[in-house]
């Protein structure tokens, strides 16, 4: 989808089309900027910028906080509409989706495609716009709908073509390659997306120093790799913050139980409970603390990490002798937990009494779900009687329990 925040918010404001529109998660003065409509790309203004840096660029920039159950309605809406073509549909993030037409030899994908389009704009909304990308597998079907927004949303890239598509192309115009594996491509003697192409299997195992260089050898010669949705390694909820809002310690503790809660939320729905836990916060200055270690009892609820958080950054703080971890010069927050174990591999005596408190928890997220966030709320969710606000961001739906798609 494209500009897909910005363009919910134009399709439910009417007034908001064809205006420049900048999306945030909040629109006070050092906000970021995390969508933008079409008309303000056209000014210049980039995604991730502070709100009043892109107001400097462009004074008629309208902000507008952002309304992560608006995106997920209408993100609903989309894939719901592309089950009806195939069976067979994986929803990578918020704004966008694969189709596997593997099985539906018979159907001609550009007739599709073309299909897919116009039912959006009939069925979901007249203001969203997509891009669609048609090759063999995900990776070249990604490519297809990056470099075919500027021909009407729609490229197919096939063996006939493929060339000529990568030719002009730059390494860091491929989706999944960075500044850091550019430098590294280039220094092996790889300078352009063709050339890799045609380098070995074992060059590119090689230079990448694994398994990952014989996928990107598969990717590019219409192999499949990565079409399914892969199994949880670990989680990890994270959130940069602004200026404006690291003013007062009380959003920082805050934002640490948000962070937990968040967690809290995806294990409870995959029916996980962690062995494994990690604290980052990093500073104005540039420094970060790190903290990651092992529990003895597996845990899956909110409280337990935020105890034992607080606990060892207590404990590392008394015999240290330093300042604050917890601090308003905090930029970035990050919780993680990994080494995951279910309710059915966990001895019986933990067993009976974890899975009482996981229904309990379970029933709680149901009814939040389903009847909103504010109707029941735990203690520790209270912040001068206000719920802590939803955010959404582009990464992986697998965990948007109030997705209800039909299959």
């Amino acid at each position: 989808m494209n500009s897909y925040f910005a363009r919910c918010e134009q399709q439910a404001n009417y007034w908001l089309r064809n205006r420049p529109v900048g999306v945030c998660v909040y629109t006070g003065k050092y906000g970021c900027v995390i969508s933008l409509s079409t008309e303000a790309k056209e000014r210049g203004l980039k995604a991730g910028m502070r709100l009043n840096d892109a107001m400097a660029v462009c004074p008629d920039l309208v902000p507008v906080e952002s309304n992560p159950t608006r995106y997920r309605e209408y993100h609903t809406k989309i894939i719901n509409l592309l089950l009806e073509y195939s069976k067979d549909v994986v929803a990578k993030s918020i704004d966008e989706a694969i189709i596997n037409l593997t099985n539906y030899p018979h159907l001609d994908p550009l007739t599709i495609a073309k299909q897919i389009k116009r039912a959006i704009l009939e069925r979901v909304g007249d203001w969203l716009t997509c891009s669609i990308g048609i090759a063999p597998n995900a990776f070249l079907a990604k490519l297809g709908s990056v470099r075919g927004k500027k021909l009407d949303g729609l490229l197919m890239i096939t063996h006939q073509n493929i060339d000529e598509i990568l030719r002009p192309l730059k390494l860091g115009d491929m989706p999944g390659i960075g500044a850091n594996m550019s430098y590294r491509l280039e220094r092996a003697g790889i300078k352009t997306p063709l050339e890799m192409r045609y380098a070995g299997p074992d060059k590119l195992k090689a230079i990448f120093k694994g398994i990952e260089g014989i996928y990107w050898h598969y990717r590019l010669n219409f192999i499949e790799t990565n079409i399914a949705a892969h199994d949880y390694r670990g989680m990890q909820a994270m959130r940069q913050i602004s200026k404006e809002k690291r003013q007062h310690i009380n959003y920082i503790d805050q934002l640490f139980m948000t962070l937990c809660l968040t967690l809290e939320k995806r294990m409870v729905k995959h029916k996980f409970y962690c062995k494994s836990v990690g604290f980052t916060a990093r500073y104005d200055d540039g420094t970060r603390w790190d903290d990651a270690f092992a529990v003895t009892t597996p845990v899956q609820d909110a409280i337990s990490l935020m105890r034992m958080i607080r606990l060892r950054v207590d404990k590392f703080e008394k015999l240290h002798n330093t300042g604050h971890i917890f601090n308003t010069e905090i930029t970035q927050m990050r919780v993680g937990v990994t080494n995951f174990v279910n309710n059915g591999n966990m001895l019986y005596s933990l067993f009976e009494d974890m899975d009482r408190k996981e229904t309990a928890l379970k029933t709680m997220h149901e009814i939040k779900d389903k009847f909103g966030s504010d109707k029941l709320i735990r203690a520790i969710e209270m912040t001068d009687g206000k719920v802590i606000k939803d955010v959404i961001g582009f990464g992986s739906v697998k965990d948007l329990t109030e997705l209800d798609y039909k299959k």
